[in-house]
């Protein structure tokens, strides 16, 4: 069973599939296109962990995950646990990993390196608890994925707007105010994976932003490899799978995020036990060969899977992610024959005369572009200019 709709679960669908296995899909909206490809779709809220529980035991399922669908994850961990399936580690785990407000607590509480961070379940217990902000501060639900309702605030004044922002926002209602972390060089989310608790896979990859974008802190770009230093990642490393093994957590496809800030100090900011939204293992297929996607769904049943172990980057790689600056009417992309780049894949989900809306959050992406360069500083100058040889033409 997998919970969500997205297009990202089509890879997995297809993995699925291969070895034999019937899918069903889950959430509340039955023209996700996910729901096209599996075998069978049941209308039920992702977010209600004893539906799914309920649907799950009528069905009689042998696995569940929600895979690059963050809402799922409580769900699909709590089924795995009360069913006693295959199971990414204990719910209780599961659950502080997925509240970026206990997250941080047990970050804290545990030695991690972590950003001063509270959480509120009102807006106005939070602007009368301001006086102890280190701005500027970055204001998040504790319980959305994709960007939604992040706002940076770099004075008092902008406050409210973004604690509103954030509430809207929130399945839970609860929201929290966190240091913001000035990074140096590009921060890092990507995909990794642990066999048993044991991390076999890890990467880090160069995160990158439109800065002019109606949310600029919504992904835009990533490239492998990272900026990051060797002795950075192997510190990460480390930190990464002592986190795992504080939680006991056990089989998974990780989805990470980590940065350093401008004094050289490494921050791991969130973990969560699923594949990444954008096509984050798709691309490390592409950039190692490692194919976490058939792994972890063959595990999540409870078969044997071939080993997923560390490799080198076979070039230099980067996705773009397609999106349109303003609301409108799709008219086409133009790609300049001047790109110094291998296009792999051009992926795009909408068609000529199609409603687009401005770039808020992931959910407003159209597509996907994949590249393949010679150089790193091929990659570097492609991304960083990217409106020279990319146009995405609304009217």
């Amino acid at each position: 069973m997998l919970l969500g709709g997205l297009r990202y679960l089509l890879p997995v669908i297809k993995a699925a599939h291969e070895q034999g296995y019937y899918v069903i899909t889950c959430d509340y909206l039955p023209d996700n296109i996910a729901h096209k490809y599996s075998d069978e779709y049941v209308n039920v809220s992702i977010v209600d962990k004893e539906a799914v529980l309920r649907v799950a035991r009528e069905k009689g399922i042998d696995g569940i995950m929600s895979f690059a669908c963050d809402p799922g994850v409580i769900a699909a961990s709590y089924v795995q646990n009360k069913m006693g399936l295959p199971s990414f580690g204990p719910f209780e785990s599961v659950e502080i990993l997925q509240n970026k407000d206990k997250f941080r607590a047990f970050l804290k509480e545990n030695g991690f390196n972590v950003p001063q961070a509270k959480g509120y379940d009102n807006i106005e217990e939070a602007m009368s608890d301001s006086a102890w902000f280190p701005w500027p501060v970055i204001v998040k639900p504790t319980d959305s994925a994709g960007s939604k309702g992040c706002t940076r605030v770099d004075r008092i004044e902008d406050l409210r707007p973004a604690l509103e922002e954030a509430m809207q926002h929130s399945i839970s209602g609860h929201i929290i105010v966190e240091e913001f972390i000035e990074k140096q060089g590009c921060s890092s989310d990507t995909d990794s994976f642990s066999l048993d608790g044991k991390l076999t896979f890890v990467s880090f990859s160069a995160q990158r932003f439109d800065e002019v974008a109606s949310n600029p802190y919504t992904p835009a770009a990533y490239s492998w490899p990272s900026t990051f230093t060797a002795e950075q990642e192997a510190y990460l490393t480390s930190e990464i799978q002592r986190l795992i093994t504080l939680l006991g957590m056990k089989t998974s496809v990780f989805n990470i995020e980590t940065r350093i800030d401008t004094h050289g100090k490494a921050f791991i900011m969130e973990v969560t036990p699923r594949g990444g939204g954008n096509r984050l293992c798709e691309m490390l297929r592409y950039a190692t060969g490692v194919d976490m996607i058939t792994a972890i769904t063959r595990a999540m049943v409870g078969d044997p899977i071939k080993p997923v172990c560390q490799k080198p980057y076979n070039g230099h790689w980067a996705e773009i992610i397609l999106h349109a600056d303003q609301n409108g009417a799709f008219d086409h992309l133009e790609i300049s024959k001047d790109l110094q780049a291998k296009i792999v894949e051009e992926d795009l989900w909408i068609k000529q005369g199609d409603k687009v809306e401005a770039f808020e959050g992931a959910n407003n992406a159209i597509g996907t572009l994949v590249l393949e360069f010679a150089t790193a500083e091929d990659l570097e100058q492609a991304i960083t200019h990217q409106r020279e040889w990319l146009k995405i033409v609304i009217k």
